[in-house]
């Protein structure tokens, strides 16, 4: 049975079809409009639907949805195998609970520690008994670097591609060499602090900037219990139709 799961971020959106559990393709979009669904819809074969989104607004993609598949509402209030601890459950990312699920999918039966590298960096982790409590949120690379330009006075704003790996030796080097090993040291920093609550831990990166960490990660002391998984997130969204 094909599956369409669509992850809309902040930035882009991912869009993907499964058979089953099997991911057969997927398509990173800028902005996914009502009649770019329809096209892709007319294309494919579809069955069942699910969409994860951090914005507003969807209503008119899930009406097309509803139209043409068995359409599955996705929240933190659908029934899915995490025992989901989150105090405010309304306001949690629904990127964030598709990523330990998602980690759950492919990790079963160990501690899981997701970090997504997207707008935003969440951090969460879910233990291996299925108990998700929460995690923690903060700046991503890009957001940084915006940050240091419009509130300062003479910072320039420096593209995240220009970063070579070297010492900064001027204020834009400098910049980048402040958010990309500034970054770096928080997530090991998080990766400690978690590997001291659970005695065997599983890291696994996603996101659009998880490239950046993939490589120094795996260098580090860490590379034992990393994985990069780019399509975590679509990966637990399909696991959610598969369990209703």
């Amino acid at each position: 049975m094909s599956h369409l799961v669509i992850d809309i971020g902040n930035s882009r959106t991912k869009i993907a079809i499964f058979d089953d559990h099997k991911l057969v393709k997927n398509d990173v979009l800028e902005d996914l409009t009502e009649e770019k669904l329809r096209d892709y819809l007319k294309e494919n074969s579809i069955q069942q639907s699910i969409i994860s989104s951090v914005r507003d607004g969807i209503e008119r993609l899930e009406n097309v949805l509803i139209e043409q598949t068995v359409y599955i509402r996705f929240s933190a209030a659908l029934n899915t195998n995490i025992n989901n601890q989150y105090k405010s459950p309304e306001t949690l990312g629904l990127d964030r609970l598709a990523g330990v699920i998602g980690a759950k999918a492919l990790y079963p039966g160990e501690n899981c520690l997701v970090i997504d590298l997207g707008t935003c960096i969440t951090y969460d982790a879910i233990d291996n008994d299925n108990v998700y409590k929460g995690g923690s949120i903060s700046p991503g690379l890009n957001m940084r670097l915006r940050a240091m330009h419009e509130l300062t006075g003479r910072l320039p704003l420096i593209p995240l591609d220009d970063f070579d790996g070297s010492e900064g030796n001027n204020t834009g080097t400098s910049m980048l060499s402040g958010v990309v090993n500034g970054t770096f040291l928080e997530m090991a920093g998080f990766i400690e602090q978690y590997r001291a609550q659970y005695s065997e831990l599983r890291v696994i990166l996603c996101g659009g900037d998880a490239n950046f960490f993939d490589t120094r990660l795996k260098n580090s002391i860490f590379a034992h219990t990393l994985k990069t998984e780019p399509d975590l997130v679509l990966i637990g969204l399909n696991e959610v139709i598969n369990q209703q």
